[in-house]
C-alpha cells in the first residue's frame, strides 16, 4: 500500500491540508507532518541553527497529525529522516490558499516542501488553488488524487523532479480539464512603505498590490485563467543549458585558471 506524506506551508490546521489528506486517503496510508504556524512566502529554507520540536495534534475531523516548529522543508526532512517510521512513496504539499504560478515558485513554501522531497528522491506534488469565496477544496483535492494516482500507477516521476499543480476555485463540473504547462511570467507590484516608530526611527513594510500575469498560451497562468488545472513539471537542475556555450565563450580566453 502506498504511503503518502501530507504537509503544507499554511500550518497544520489549514482547511486545505485537511482536504488534501481526506482526498488522498483513498490511495493508501496517509501521514501528516506540517508546520505549527503559517510559513507562506518563506522559500526553500532549512532550520540548522536550533533544535526542532515535533508533537501530535488533532485536526478538525479528529485526524491525528504531527506538527513541528520548523518550516515546510523541515517537515519533509524530519519525516524522511525517521520521524515518520514507514518509507514514504509520495509527498503532497498543500492545498495552498492561493496559486503558485510562474515566478511565485521561488518564494513558495508549498513548492519548497515538494523540492525537499525531490532532494530525498521522493516523488512530490505541490498543490495550490485560486482564492475565492466559497472555497471549493474538494475540487483541488480531487485533482490532487487523480495526479497522485497517475504518479503511483506509472512508477513515479524522474528523480529531481516535482509537479507544481494549480487548480481553479470552481466546482468540479466547471473545470475544463488538465493542461501540462510551463512556468509563466508574473509581474509584482511591490512598494516600499516607510514608517517611523515613536522614537523617530524608520521601519519598513513591503506593500503594494497583488501580482498580475502575462497570459501566454501554454503557461500555467494562462491555463488557470481559462479554467484548466495546470500541471507543471519542475526540475531541481536549474542550469540554463542554452546559455552554457555562450558563457564558456566569455571565459575561454582566460584559460582554465584565473
Amino acid at each position: 500500500m502506498p504511503h503518502i506524506l501530507i504537509t503544507n506551508d499554511d500550518g497544520v490546521h489549514s482547511p486545505g491540508l485537511l482536504a488534501l489528506a481526506q482526498a488522498l486517503r483513498e490511495l493508501g496510508q496517509v501521514s501528516i507532518l506540517a508546520p505549527d504556524r503559517n510559513w507562506s512566502v518563506t522559500g526553500h529554507n532549512k532550520t540548522l541553527d536550533r533544535p526542532l520540536r515535533v508533537w501530535s495534534v488533532s485536526l478538525a475531523d479528529g485526524t491525528q497529525a504531527l506538527t513541528t516548529d520548523g518550516g515546510p522543508s523541515d517537515s519533509v526532512a524530519l519525516a524522511a529522516m525517521g520521524v515518520v517510521a514507514e518509507p514514504i512513496h509520495l509527498v503532497a504539499s498543500g492545498i495552498n490558499t492561493r496559486p503558485n504560478l510562474g515566478d511565485d515558485i521561488t518564494y513558495s513554501g508549498t513548492v519548497a516542501a515538494a523540492m525537499e522531497a525531490a532532494i530525498f528522491g521522493i516523488p512530490a506534488i505541490a498543490v495550490s488553488q485560486e482564492e475565492g469565496d466559497p472555497r471549493y477544496w474538494e475540487t483541488a483535492g480531487r485533482a490532487a488524487r487523480l495526479i497522485a494516482r497517475k504518479i503511483l500507477e506509472n512508477g513515479g516521476i524522474p528523480r529531481g523532479t516535482l509537479l507544481n499543480v494549480n487548480v481553479p476555485n470552481l466546482p468540479w463540473e466547471h473545470i475544463r480539464g488538465f493542461q501540462v504547462t510551463r512556468l509563466g511570467q508574473r509581474r509584482y507590484h511591490d512598494e516600499l512603505v516607510v514608517r517611523h516608530d515613536p522614537g523617530g526611527r524608520p521601519y519598513y513594510w513591503i506593500g503594494g498590490g497583488p501580482p498580475t500575469s502575462i497570459l501566454e498560451p501554454g503557461t500555467d497562468v494562462h491555463a488557470l485563467a481559462h479554467g484548466y488545472i495546470s500541471v507543471t513539471p519542475l526540475s531541481l537542475d536549474m542550469t540554463h543549458d542554452t546559455f552554457l556555450d555562450v558563457l564558456r565563450g566569455w571565459f575561454a580566453p582566460l584559460g582554465e585558471r584565473p
